[in-house]
């Protein structure tokens, strides 16, 4: 039996800009509570930075900026963190407790592929565990 990867547990398609998008539109996708990132990429679907809701507001709101003029490529942050998609699970779950990440960008040879989120990983290792069998007296 082989583990499951990383990729059999990510959140396929995750929000993504290239870096000539506006913090405008930055804004946009970052409006739906439940998105809480916005992931900058090159042309090849390369990873280059993190955008969230309190860079884009200290940034540009804060600073004054137009954010119909501004780019969020200068805008965003290195991530902390990749995991690579052909990663076993559980060393997923372990490097995700170790740097207490609750969400880490997901590359395939640099491409931007997904995000796997903690709440997400913990729900998918307790699905796959074995139901304890009660002893027999």
């Amino acid at each position: 039996m082989t583990a499951d990867l990383v990729r059999d547990a990510m959140i396929s398609d995750p929000r993504s800009l290239p870096g000539t998008a506006s913090a405008q539109e930055a804004g946009r996708v970052l409006t739906p509570p439940d998105v809480r990132a916005v992931y900058v990429v090159d042309v090849d679907g390369a990873l280059t930075g993190v955008l969230t809701r309190k860079t884009l507001v200290s940034k540009v709101v804060a600073a004054g900026l137009d954010p119909s003029r501004t780019t969020i490529g200068d805008l965003a942050e290195q991530p902390y963190y990749t995991i690579d998609a052909d990663s076993p699970l559980d060393e997923a779950f372990h490097f995700l407790e170790e740097n207490d990440a609750e969400r880490v960008p997901v590359v395939d040879r640099g491409r931007l592929v997904g995000v796997l989120s903690r709440s997400v990983l913990q729900r998918r290792l307790a699905e796959d565990e074995e139901p304890e069998i009660p002893a027999q007296e």
